[in-house]
């Protein structure tokens, strides 16, 4: 088609540059193209209005020169073989001023794929089909397209045409079909799929009319179950068995095992039939599986036509075969009794529960020396799995049933208690994987054995076993993070080894525990200690640990702890508040503490515990000097000092007149002023001592500044007073006129007399006759009296 438009272009266009050679047009042609997946395609570029050379873009992408030429200077044309794009935009640019000079758009579209009809009935009843329908696979959308079944057989009637639709399927009536088809011979029909601007023909499909019929799916009349078959019995509805004799028919028989998890693998297994006088067919199906739910369904065809629908699934329960069920009987010898009897309890593989016979079990133990020539020993039945025997050697023996008959056996050895001579394997490796799964490793004995017995139980109550060749086994279906007891005994001849025995081997480890954290924080530290505890026996074993910390606004830390129980965080930054928690790693988990929340002090522990002792000094340093200023104060406020306003100043009588000097003596107070006690008891005067008469009294007196105020008794009279003479006579006379004033505090006891003073010669002190005793006179010292000394 193609190759007669590129003509039809060469042809029009000299025509077309001859009508417009003045008017220098350029231009892309044909415009919006559609064509076939794969098909070729040549394109026409005017290149009147430009000189020199032009290139082509195909989606705004260089196009190879080599797949277009110029045919001459006014046309170039671009070839594009096997094209393949949904939809492209092809342009023709001037190769030196880069305009485009036309362009179009690409448009391929698929023809209809895939063409088969068939003959089928509507229903079971009769033998002459109901429907003819095509179907076909077109990859665009089909709402947009007109499709016409067309026959193309010179034969056919009507111009060819069956049927139409608007679908990607075609049904015609058999009736209609007819008129339209001869029922003999080979024919051929095609699709034609029409759009508004392209339309696709399919490739022919051939056929006969018997070789396109559909059956109706078969029915299952009959599954059957024997001990190791399955008997499946069907029928070709609808189909007499005149009609069955002319032709050869083809079924496939469809089984699955039901399973509870995942999709079943359906096998499929073909019979090739004819001449069938029954309309029935049947099959027996083999290596089924015992005790186990089978789905069946069957479907057939006529000679070379398509298969018909399956038929209804029926769903049946094998039975148990013998070949299938094995006991594997086993033992567990318990310690013997005072008596010498011992429990044995016996295990075997019980029938699956989902299996439909019934099934009886007896159990019966023999001695062994049973076997021996010439001597009978006779069998005892067992109390359900527990049997009771002595120290001697048994046989264990086990008997299935099934319906009176027997269905399985089988016996195993009990040694003697103290056997010698029996063989057991020795040096047992151990090891758990982390999906549950027990590794045994042992080392076999030096006789030689047949084989080994594995049992294995993780409460005592229930045991579980399994038989083996090798020296190594796998035990699975484990409880997850359980310790178990296991138990490797050799087997050999008719009797059993010595068992070997590990003990509390866990099927997997766990997650190492729970992790309880203490913090102690300090200044910029914090010491972290923790403790793991195991939660279940098979918790890990703890390979590393890690402490992660930080606060609420900074990146978060970690540290790996090689201490098992505590670490110190360095670091940190005072006063504030911290988050920890402790990751504790098995090899086959971790655990994670409780975050921990601690806030780090102020100061420093060591300055605060300085300060602290430097105030503890300083409190008792001036709790010290208190009590002593206080102890001091009491003392003070315990002298007696008398109360200046009712405190009188004395004058004591002098001894001897006629002495007037002395020496004075040292004490605790210096001097004092004296007056007479009473006026009428004086004594007389040396007259030979002084110039003035002795008639008059002298007075003699101290200096006034004294240091104590307290009151002195003497018990004595002065013996000499030393008196200095005054600057005048009337000296002392206003002296004590102004103690006994009201500036002073001290009252005189005569203050209206005023004794005349003499200015008296310094003379020796001269022995005084002892007057007699005068009564104790009181003496009144004052601070003020040391105050005024020091003034004068």
């Amino acid at each position: 088609m193609y190759p007669l438009l590129f003509l039809l272009v060469l042809g029009v266009t000299p025509s077309v540059c001859e009508a417009g050679r003045h008017e220098n047009t350029c231009d892309v042609v044909p415009k919006d193209l559609y064509i076939e997946v794969g098909s070729s395609i040549e394109i026409v570029c005017q290149t009147s209005c430009v000189r020199g050379k032009i290139y082509w873009t195909l989606d705004n992408k260089s196009i190879d020169e080599s797949l277009y030429n110029t045919t001459n200077s006014t046309h170039a044309v671009l070839s594009l073989r096997n094209f393949t794009l949904p939809r492209a935009t092809l342009q023709c640019h001037s190769n030196e001023t880069r305009h485009v000079l036309g362009g179009t758009t690409i448009t391929t579209y698929l023809k209809p794929s895939n063409l088969s009809c068939f003959l089928h009935y509507e229903n079971m009843i009769g033998s002459t089909p109901n429907w003819f329908t095509c179907s076909w696979d077109h990859q665009v959308d089909p709402s947009t397209i007109n499709y016409t079944v067309l026959c193309t057989n010179s034969a056919c009637s009507n111009q060819g045409e069956i049927c139409s639709s608007q679908k990607k399927t075609c049904k015609i009536k058999y009736e209609n079909i007819m008129s339209k088809i001869p029922l003999t011979g080979r024919h051929s029909v095609t699709v034609k799929a029409q759009s508004a601007a392209w339309e696709a023909t399919s490739d022919p499909f051939e056929f006969t009319l018997l070789n396109i019929t559909k059956l109706f799916h078969p029915e299952l009349s009959n599954v059957t179950l024997s001990s190791d078959s399955l008997l499946v019995r069907w029928e070709i509805p609808g189909h007499p068995r005149s009609s069955l004799d002319k032709y050869k028919y083809r079924c496939q028989v469809h089984y699955s095992k039901v399973v509870n998890e995942g999709t079943p693998e359906w096998v499929l297994s073909d019979i090739e039939t004819c001449n069938q006088k029954n309309a029935s067919w049947n099959i027996a199906i083999e290596k089924l599986e015992s005790c186990s739910n089978y789905t069946v369904a069957v479907r057939c065809r006529l000679n070379k036509g398509p298969w018909s629908d399956w038929s209804l699934e029926k769903t049946v329960l094998t039975k148990l075969k013998k070949s299938d069920y094995k006991p594997l009987l086993w033992r567990k010898v318990a310690e013997a009794e005072k008596n010498g009897v011992r429990k044995v309890q016996a295990m075997w593989t019980e029938i699956p529960s989902t299996c439909p016979d019934t099934f009886n079990y007896t159990i019966k133990q023999t001695p062994y020396k049973e076997h021996t020539t010439g001597v009978n020993y006779t069998s005892a039945l067992c109390d359900n799995s527990i049997c009771d025997v002595n120290q001697d050697a048994h046989t264990i023996a086990l008997e299935v049933y099934h319906i009176d008959s027997l269905f399985a056996e089988d016996s195993v050895y009990v040694p003697a208690i103290g056997e010698k001579g029996l063989p057991e394997v020795t040096d047992i490796q151990t090891n758990s994987t982390s999906e549950g799964v027990i590794l045994l490793r042992w080392k076999a004995p030096a006789q030689p054995v047949s084989g080994y017995m594995i049992d294995y139980t993780h409460n005592g109550n229930q045991n579980y076993w399994k038989e083996t060749k090798d020296t190594f086994a796998r035990l699975l279906d484990l409880l997850d993070k359980t310790q178990y007891n296991i138990t490797v005994t050799p087997l050999f001849d008719d009797k059993t080894g010595r068992g070997t025995q590990v003990l509390q081997i866990c099927s997997r480890e766990g997650d190492p525990g729970k992790v309880e954290v203490n913090v102690s924080a300090r200044h910029r530290s914090a010491e972290v200690s923790w403790s793991v505890e195991p939660q279940e026996a098979c918790s890990g074993e703890v390979v590393s640990l890690i402490i992660f910390y930080g606060t609420r606004t900074e990146t978060e830390l970690n540290v790996t702890a090689y201490s098992k129980s505590h670490h110190t965080l360095q670091d940190l930054t005072p006063n504030t508040q911290y988050s920890v928690y402790v990751e504790a790693i098995a090899r086959t988990g971790t655990t994670k503490s409780t975050p921990q929340s601690f806030k780090t002090t102020r100061f420093d522990m060591h300055f605060s515990k300085a300060l602290i002792l430097c105030g503890t000094l300083l409190i008792i340093l001036v709790l010290s000097v208190g009590l002593c200023c206080a102890v001091q104060w009491k003392k003070f406020k315990e002298k007696l000092v008398p109360d200046p306003g009712r405190s009188s100043v004395v004058l004591l009588a002098s001894q001897n007149m006629g002495t007037c000097s002395f020496e004075p003596s040292e004490s605790t107070y210096d001097k004092i002023y004296i007056e007479e006690a009473q006026r009428a008891s004086t004594s007389p005067l040396d007259t030979g001592c002084n110039e003035n008469p002795a008639s008059d009294q002298t007075k003699g007196y101290a200096d006034p500044a004294i240091a104590l105020a307290t009151d002195i008794q003497t018990e004595d009279p002065v013996e000499s007073v030393e008196t200095q003479p005054l600057s005048s006579p009337g000296e002392l006379t206003q002296l004590l006129s102004s103690e006994s004033g009201p500036s002073s505090p001290y009252r005189s006891q005569s203050p209206q007399e005023t004794p005349a003073l003499k200015t008296s010669k310094q003379c020796k002190r001269v022995p005084v006759k002892q007057q007699e005793k005068v009564p104790p006179l009181s003496v009144y010292v004052s601070l003020d009296m040391f105050e005024q000394g020091q003034g004068r």
